[in-house]
């Protein structure tokens, strides 16, 4: 079953946890959209730089710390994703507390450790 997910906090930097997850992800035959800073590609995938309104998206993992994520609350509330995943060094009470009051499922996990053991 494809997991169409948004990739935020994507990286072109090859040594970034995003950058491996973006990989991942596809290598894994699932849908991915991207976005960061920069404008670029990995895995074919290209980086958007502005919050587009993908549609569809199942889950919204996060590479962005807690500081970074407020100016996106609205922008992932507005995506109605299933889920949201707050990779090492991202969790966030604070969004916790809003995606619940929004019935969107969310999780302190790793997304490299989820695909690598079968669970995401």
């Amino acid at each position: 079953m494809n997991k169409p997910t948004l990739v935020l906090g994507a990286s072109l930097k090859p040594n970034r946890y995003s950058y491996y997850a973006i990989q991942r992800l596809v290598a894994n035959n699932i849908e991915v959209k991207a976005l960061g800073m920069r404008t670029g590609e990995v895995s074919g995938i290209t980086i958007e730089t502005e919050k587009l309104p993908f549609e569809n998206i199942d889950t919204v993992t996060l590479y962005l710390n807690p500081k970074r994520q407020k100016e996106y609350y609205d922008y992932i509330l507005a995506l109605n994703p299933r889920r949201v995943i707050f990779n090492p060094g991202t969790e966030n009470p604070e969004f916790y507390k809003i995606l619940k009051e929004n019935n969107i499922e969310f999780e302190a996990a790793c997304t490299l450790v989820l695909l690598s053991t079968n669970q995401y």
